[in-house]
């Protein structure tokens, strides 16, 4: 759902814009409460996962496709504010070095499809992992599944508001609506497994799962129970760095080669501006010559290639970010 140069007025890319700085320089200080030397490499980890799984587009409709959006994965893992700093990061490093996503627009990507779907995938994630007593899996799945249809029709509202053709909101928002719960169905899937995933090597690395361990319920000889407490969830022997490599050689797989293999079909807010008519608002992108747009292809770079070079711009980047906003703690990886 990456909206290209051309869609917004001035004043609506400037307002969009402001919103994400003030959003983004917010998070840089709410980041010191999430971040720490052990878990500032996660960060750069989860964003670089996210580049590369934004990659592999999936089918969801005849001549449509989806990707994971990430925001509710990245707040589960590293925290809300941290997430926001995720994804800020890959908007970022896509709208410059790859031409995915318009640089008038970024602050418009930033603000739906970082802000908005870590706000609304965290506060959906705590709701439900409160109610369920710590279903953490459950809660992730649908975090993510219900933050892509929100960040649609935010994108929707704000089109028709400020964008550069006129729109009739109510089917703009029925077709962004449908096609995006479609996609987040998907998105709920690949964040599920990917909570799940973690939490069954290191569930100390999980965020969201702090202090939501269900309490140890102990039972005797004679049949009685006895509840002990919330135990914090049990981290994993051994060291951070072995997970951390762990994490990026499969996320370089993601990107070298899972990318060969994704859908080329139009993505949801493509295909949905084709048909409602405002597609040909399109502006091309100021980058649009370079050797890395659209994932190599300008340049006749195999994408695999292309994604693994960004999967490493995303890692340093997000990896200094991290560290600088981190607490000054003496935990070590």
């Amino acid at each position: 759902m990456h909206v290209p140069d051309g869609f917004f007025n001035a004043v609506t890319s400037v307002s969009a814009g402001a919103v994400a700085a003030a959003g983004v320089a917010v998070c840089l200080r709410g980041a010191r409460r999430e971040l720490d030397d052990r878990t500032a490499p996660m960060a750069g980890l989860v964003a670089a996962f996210i580049f590369a799984v934004q990659m592999l587009n999936f089918p969801v409709a005849a001549g449509t496709s989806g990707h994971l959006l990430g925001g509710a994965l990245a707040a589960i893992l590293v925290g809300p504010y941290t997430g926001v700093l995720c994804m800020a990061v890959v908007l970022l490093v896509q709208g410059v070095f790859f031409a995915d996503g318009g640089l008038t627009a970024l602050g418009v990507n930033i603000t739906i499809m970082g802000i908005v779907t870590v706000i609304v995938g965290w506060a959906v994630f705590r709701f439900v992992a409160g109610a369920t007593r710590g279903r953490v899996v459950a809660a992730a799945f649908l975090a993510a599944l219900i933050s892509v249809p929100v960040s649609a029709l935010v994108f929707t509202l704000l089109f028709w508001i400020g964008g550069t053709a006129p729109i009739e909101v109510g089917a703009v928002a029925a077709a962004m609506g449908g096609v995006h719960v479609l996609i987040g169905i998907g998105e709920g899937l690949i964040t599920a497994m990917t909570v799940g995933a973690v939490l069954a090597v290191r569930p100390d690395l999980v965020y969201g799962a702090r202090g939501l361990a269900r309490p140890l319920v102990l039972r005797g000889a004679d049949g009685a129970t006895t509840t002990v407490g919330e135990p914090e969830p049990v981290a994993a022997r051994g060291a951070l760095r072995p997970f951390l490599l762990g994490g990026v050689g499969l996320t370089l797989v993601l990107a070298g080669v899972v990318s060969f293999f994704a859908s080329s079909s139009p993505d949801g807010l493509e295909s949905v501006a084709e048909s409602k008519g405002f597609l040909d608002q399109q502006a091309d992108h100021m980058f649009v010559g370079w050797a890395l747009a659209d994932y190599g292809e300008v340049g006749g770079i195999p994408v695999g290639i292309a994604g693994i070079v960004g999967v490493g711009i995303v890692l340093l980047i997000t990896g200094a970010v991290a560290y600088a906003a981190r607490s000054r703690g003496k935990t070590k990886v």
